[in-house]
């Protein structure tokens, strides 16, 4: 597995002398070693060196990574170039397209908005190929936990756009009033009528920004 880098690092080394990542670290090199396991062991960390501590202006906060082969590249929601856009996905465009008038692009890589500041972390980093949340409960939760309350804590606004309620749950490690916190349902098609559609995170994150001094994110993801 990668490891850490950037300022992230620093900021995440009491993480590793505890008794959880030392297991969690075992456990994920034995699934490597055993089972086909996604996204690439390159790639699980992505999230982090895309979007270094110092840079994060957004949190999206998803679950665990895309299961299909080749879907997963280590940031939420995101699929590489080339590969069927997933439903949640689809949905996240339609309400871009309603809230900001981008338009639809023909593909889900979502390296744009990493490279701009937004993290796109889920709370469970690796998945066991075709088994959705077969590596909930090995640690990554607590590791996650521990990156989410390092984000609380910096000294600057930032937004955390929780969609569900595996996300939202994380609300409560949140409590420094610098941040905006946007809650909504889950964009997958279970849950996006129950108010994702029409909740309008993207115009309210980035008045948000403006309003703290801060450059608005570009959410237009282009066609390749």
């Amino acid at each position: 597995m990668a490891a850490l880098t950037n300022a992230w690092e620093n900021a995440m080394r009491p993480e590793f002398s505890k008794p959880y990542y030392k297991a969690l670290f075992q456990k994920v090199k034995e699934e490597y070693s055993k089972y086909q396991v996604f996204p690439p062991s390159s790639e699980v960390l992505s999230a982090f060196e895309l979007t270094p501590l110092d840079q994060v202006k957004v949190v999206i906060i998803g679950q665990d990574p895309y299961h299909g082969d080749g879907q997963a590249h280590g940031l939420c929601f995101s699929v590489k170039p080339g590969i069927d856009i997933p439903p949640s996905l689809k949905n996240i465009y339609q309400e871009l397209h309603d809230d900001l008038g981008c338009y639809i692009p023909n593909n889900g890589y979502l390296v744009k908005w990493a490279k701009q500041g937004v993290l796109m972390l889920n709370t469970v980093l690796t998945v066991r190929a075709h088994m959705a949340n077969s590596h909930r409960g090995i640690g990554w939760e607590q590791y996650t936990d521990a990156a989410i309350r390092i984000l609380n804590q910096q000294d600057r606004p930032i937004v955390f756009i929780l969609w569900g309620s595996p996300a939202q749950q994380k609300a409560k490690m949140l409590d420094n009033p610098k941040h905006l916190i946007l809650k909504a349902p889950h964009p997958s098609p279970l849950s996006a009528y129950r108010g994702f559609f029409g909740s309008k995170p993207f115009s309210q994150t980035n008045a948000f920004l403006e309003k703290n001094g801060l450059t608005p994110i570009d959410w237009q993801i282009e066609n390749l």
